[in-house]
């Protein structure tokens, strides 16, 4: 059996469009705006296609998928992640398991986890993955709530 590891990061600040939703793993999480981003700018799908690309040795998110590319504008960031999913498996690869770290001041990511996680496992078939929200504690962009980073592990097995 062979095993890799993939590392996926994203960060995106928050929108001065008070209209922008805020979409986290594909869930809608109101009272929030949303991320800035050519796409719908879901730093969850965004960290989580790097880490499975990486692994699996394809180009980067923004390689596949440019922003200069008109058709990916407000795209729906799970579709990606799809295709990532789907690329990956037609190379023999299996998700193995997936950790993701969502670095967030605001909002409160906790009463979201179980659909975010349920989202992210619909798209990948995967039953191990983990979603674990984390402050800034006030350091840095993050910690003085300007947006949203996010880290993500994968496993891929073959």
């Amino acid at each position: 059996m062979t095993i890799r590891v993939g590392l996926g990061y994203d960060i995106h600040p928050f929108a001065d469009d008070a209209d922008r939703a805020l979409v986290l793993a594909g869930v809608h999480i109101g009272g929030h705006v949303g991320l800035a981003g050519h796409s719908d700018a879901d730093a969850v799908a965004h960290a989580t296609c790097d880490a499975l690309l990486g692994a699996a040795g394809h180009p980067d998110l923004g390689t596949l998928y440019p922003a200069s590319e008109g058709r990916w504008k407000n795209a729906r960031s799970m579709d990606m992640l799809a295709d990532v999913v789907e690329r990956i498996r037609g190379d023999g690869w299996s998700i193995g398991n997936l950790d993701i770290v969502v670095n967030a001041e605001v909002p409160r990511l906790a009463p979201h986890l179980d659909a975010m996680r349920a989202n992210l496992e619909a798209v990948l078939g995967a039953g191990t993955t983990n979603v674990k929200p984390k402050r800034g504690e006030g350091i840095g962009s993050i910690g003085r709530g300007e947006g949203i980073q996010v880290f993500a592990v994968a496993l891929l097995e073959r």
